[in-house]
């Protein structure tokens, strides 16, 4: 079994991007599985296979506990550890060789918890991939992109699955945009010359040039792909992304 973990920031796109994979999977004839691990969620662009809301009511949650939004979905949160073995029994029912999981809308719910790492490992055999979305409103700017990646090294230290970066949403962006943003990640020194260019000695400047130089020495930088949710693109690289990660790129189907 593979599982593909979408995590990325609120608004990236990430129930829209796992919805359309599990739709690409399906016209490839895949057999796969979505599973939806956001309490919060009010609409979702697919139909889960399993969903975690019959486990975890947030409206009831609030209500018993008097809490706003904000502190019912951390309580959501560690309620989903405890909900696990439950999810994880089904999945093994619906034997799937990949399972999409969908999770929390607000990745430090799902990234930053104590039992994260828990809550991973029991959804998964161990062979996972994070698809890891890149807001296109905040990586078009060298600074945003820094930023976005920084965040990736450390949702990947914190899990230590292989990851793809991806860029969502990429129909909002001219291919302008995203040529220059598929540059910064296959050559870096290009992003550089973006942070540094036509900017004065500052404090910003200072900061920038020395996250990209601490990026550049672990070596977060790898080719970001374009993804669509609506026509698609992309989905066969997210797909591959496992086989190369635990089959040195041969076919796994």
């Amino acid at each position: 079994m593979y599982t593909f973990f979408f995590v990325g920031t609120a608004g990236a796109g990430k129930s829209s991007l796992a919805g359309a994979f599990q739709k690409w999977m399906d016209i490839q004839k895949y057999d796969s599985i979505i599973v939806n691990l956001d309490p919060g969620a009010e609409v979702l662009k697919y139909t889960p296979d399993i969903d975690i809301r019959e486990w975890i009511d947030l409206e009831e949650i609030m209500r018993e506990h008097e809490l706003g939004p904000n502190g019912a979905q951390i309580v959501a949160a560690d309620m989903l550890a405890m909900n696990i073995p439950d999810v994880s029994d089904l999945i093994e029912k619906y034997g799937a060789e990949y399972v999409i999981i969908d999770t929390p809308g607000q990745i430090e719910l799902f990234a930053f918890r104590e039992a994260s790492k828990l809550v991973a490992d029991g959804l998964s055999s161990g062979l996972a991939v994070l698809v890891y979305l890149l807001d296109p409103a905040l990586a078009k700017t060298p600074a945003g992109f820094i930023s976005l990646l920084m965040l990736g090294a450390t949702i990947q230290y914190r899990f230590r699955y292989p990851i793809i970066n991806v860029l969502s949403k990429c129909d909002l962006l001219t291919m302008e945009e995203i040529e220059r943003i598929t540059a910064w990640s296959e050559e870096p020194y290009r992003l550089y010359d973006a942070i540094t260019r036509d900017m004065r000695v500052t404090d910003e400047l200072v900061v920038n040039t020395e996250f990209f130089k601490s990026l550049e020495t672990i070596g977060v930088f790898s080719k970001v792909v374009p993804t669509s949710s609506i026509d698609l693109t992309g989905m066969e690289d997210i797909f591959n992304a496992v086989q190369e990660a635990y089959m040195g790129g041969e076919d796994i189907t």
